[in-house]
């Protein structure tokens, strides 16, 4: 019972609050009220069919309406036809069938502007001449119109807010993507040129001079080279995945794997309320930890190393800390220097240098 309950909760949290399955619930059930107290004393011969009609509609609309939309969307114009060609009797129920199917007929994304304002016009010319035939005062009739107006103005405000919000999500997910591209990018060509350099190099040393152990010791390092940016590209592309861990946790999996692997200490903090970031910034974070633990291991070996994460006002900060008595070479830096572009390009700054008798990389991304 409690993993139904936490399903149709999960369900209607994910739902659209305006024109989801909960909405058209409670809408279906309005209707079917409505037609059962509905009685009318004159022209029941009209009024029953076009009822019958705009209900037929309704429900075929929220059968369909997952799978063929555009048909849904012009089930929902016929049945508020329907209901407006019979709007004039006593009876409540055709104005709430009209009101229901032209609301959420507005409100679709799928109709065009001319379709809503072509249907607009012909419910309120069918609600006119039923009013009139009625014998309807002509002051109701006016405020007829009006409350129809303004009800599809605001069905229209909404349809604008939502496609507003799916292009603004959707141009929010292509630019990730592009980030996440350019990282693959650059992943690529660097493992890709160096690997190619060193094989080259390789077989220069063979061909040209013999050096069996040079050409030995070039070709392990484009083996390494070629597995450093294999867990490079998949940690870009996991960038992608649904179910990559959050950056806490993969940071928690790395600062394993480096006090297995090198049997010291290493200890990971965490500060700040948790909270999801941008892939791009979470790649960027990841690959700087990485590289920062690689370098800790070559030239502080056998030394605790720090890594703290802390989620600030606006940004996300990760710091890697590890004691060094002297100073490292310069070759320390390169690979940070190359971490330092791809955090600019999301919007992040890297710090790397002594600090306290040790030395200190500083990322900071926004987030």
């Amino acid at each position: 019972m409690r993993e139904v309950r936490a399903r149709v909760v999960r369900l209607l949290a994910a739902d659209d609050p305006e024109t989801g399955r909960l909405v058209r619930l409670l809408m279906t059930l309005v209707l079917i009220w409505s037609l059962a107290t509905t009685s009318p004393a004159e022209a029941a011969v009209l009024v029953w069919p076009a009822l019958a009609a705009s209900m037929g509609c309704w429900l075929a609309f929220v059968l369909l309406d997952r799978r063929a939309p555009r048909t849904a969307a012009a089930l929902l114009a016929g049945g508020s036809a329907a209901a407006a060609s019979v709007s004039g009797s006593e009876q409540a129920a055709p104005t709430v069938f009209l009101f229901a199917a032209l609301l959420l007929f507005a409100a679709h994304v799928t109709p065009t502007m001319a379709a809503i304002v072509a249907v607009t016009a012909a419910d309120l010319a069918l609600t006119a001449v039923s009013m009139i035939w009625w014998d309807r005062p002509r002051e109701e009739i006016g405020v007829r119109a009006v409350v129809i107006l303004c009800t599809v103005l605001f069905a229209l405000h909404r349809r604008h807010y939502r496609r507003a919000q799916q292009d603004r999500a959707r141009a929010m997910a292509l630019d990730e993507r592009a980030h996440i591209a350019r990282e693959l990018h650059d992943v690529l060509a660097h493992s890709l040129g160096a690997l190619g350099v060193q094989l080259e190099v390789a077989e220069a040393l063979l061909t040209e001079r013999g050096d069996v152990d040079g050409a030995v010791s070039r070709i392990r390092r484009s083996r390494a080279l070629a597995r450093e940016g294999l867990v490079e590209a998949r940690s870009a592309v996991a960038a992608l995945r649904e179910d990559v861990p959050p950056l806490p946790d993969a940071l928690g999996l790395l600062v394993a794997d480096f006090r297995a692997d090198h049997d010291v200490p290493a200890v990971l903090r965490t500060t700040g309320v948790r909270r999801p970031i941008s892939p791009a910034a979470e790649v960027c974070l990841l690959r700087t930890a990485r590289e920062a633990l690689t370098n800790a291991a070559r030239h502080a070996p056998r030394q605790p190393v720090t890594v703290e994460l802390g989620y600030g006002e606006g940004a996300v900060r990760l710091v890697v800390r590890n004691p060094c008595q002297v100073t490292p070479p310069l070759s320390y830096g390169h690979g940070l220097q190359g971490m330092s572009e791809r955090l600019a390009l999301a919007g992040g700054t890297l710090r790397a240098g002594p600090d306290d008798g040790g030395w200190e990389v500083r990322a900071e991304v926004p987030g």
